[in-house]
């Protein structure tokens, strides 16, 4: 058997943590002497405390690993590693996206001395945007969610027989946004009119491009509400946006291009 202090110094984890374990029933002690309280762990424990490093160091919250390990099926433990490894590189996607973003920041202040210059890169200007014949997917959703919800359409589209025009895109209803649940509709453009949910009117809007990942379309958000705001326009509908240029082109997060529209009305002059 080990004590404590030398279980400690074989897994290089300090005492207070080993207590910790014991305490959430993580690592239980093999033994625990009664009158003195020593804690005396068994060399087959080493193991197990360094395949707990190793899942910490994962990204398992405790609580994970304790039911990991409480289960005793590899092929469960196994499972569960396949799903982290894919969240993982996940987020090394995610955080290479920013650091590209932070670099273009950075090369943006660097050519025009301006923090926020990358806002004034937006061209903006007014147009009559066309009628558009679509299916739609309306409710209360996270962006999170948006991968399931055009599923469900172009589901549809092919039990259906409906023939796409190429248009896809989302409507924003709620007068404040919530990444985790805003009243949302998803629309794809089909050519046969007579089979469509509804046909979005053309309005007078204020447009714009955004080039770049979709975690960055409030930088054209911005810029559009204070041009709007500048040039003697009022909101006059649900603000949309259109991706032009997706993922699904076989093109990378910084050259995707997603056309943003505000419907919008001249603002009286003694408004303005």
């Amino acid at each position: 058997m080990l004590t404590v202090g030398e279980f400690s110094k074989i897994c290089q984890v300090s005492i207070k943590t080993l207590h910790y374990y014991d305490k959430i029933g993580l690592l239980v002690p093999i033994k625990v002497d009664p009158f003195s309280g020593y804690r005396y762990y068994d060399s087959h424990q080493v193991e197990q405390m360094l395949l707990i490093g190793r899942l910490k160091r994962y990204g398992f919250s405790l609580d994970d690993i304790r039911i990991l390990l409480e289960c005793g099926d590899d092929r469960v433990l196994f499972a569960a590693l396949c799903r982290q490894k894919e969240k993982l590189e996940l987020q090394k996607r995610d955080k290479e996206l920013v650091i590209r973003e932070l670099s273009a920041h950075l090369q943006n202040f660097e050519r025009t001395g301006d923090i926020m210059g990358y806002q004034k890169d937006y061209k903006i200007a007014v147009e009559k945007a066309p009628d558009r014949t679509v299916i739609a997917s309306r409710q209360m959703m996270g962006v999170k969610d948006f991968g399931t919800y055009y599923s469900g359409l172009y589901e549809r589209m092919a039990k259906d027989h409906l023939t796409p025009d190429g248009l896809r895109g989302a409507v924003y209803y709620d007068d404040e946004f919530n990444h985790e649940s805003s009243d949302i509709e998803l629309i794809v453009g089909i050519c046969e009119k007579d089979k469509a949910d509804k046909t979005m009117e053309g309005r007078l809007c204020a447009a714009t491009i955004h080039k770049g990942p979709y975690s960055s379309l409030s930088d054209a958000y911005g810029a559009l509400v204070a041009w709007i705001e500048e040039n003697g326009y009022a909101w006059d509908g649900a603000p949309y946006e259109i991706y032009t240029k997706t993922q699904f082109d076989g093109l990378a997060p910084e050259d995707w291009e997603t056309k943003i529209f505000f419907p919008v009305k001249k603002r009286p002059a003694a408004e303005v």
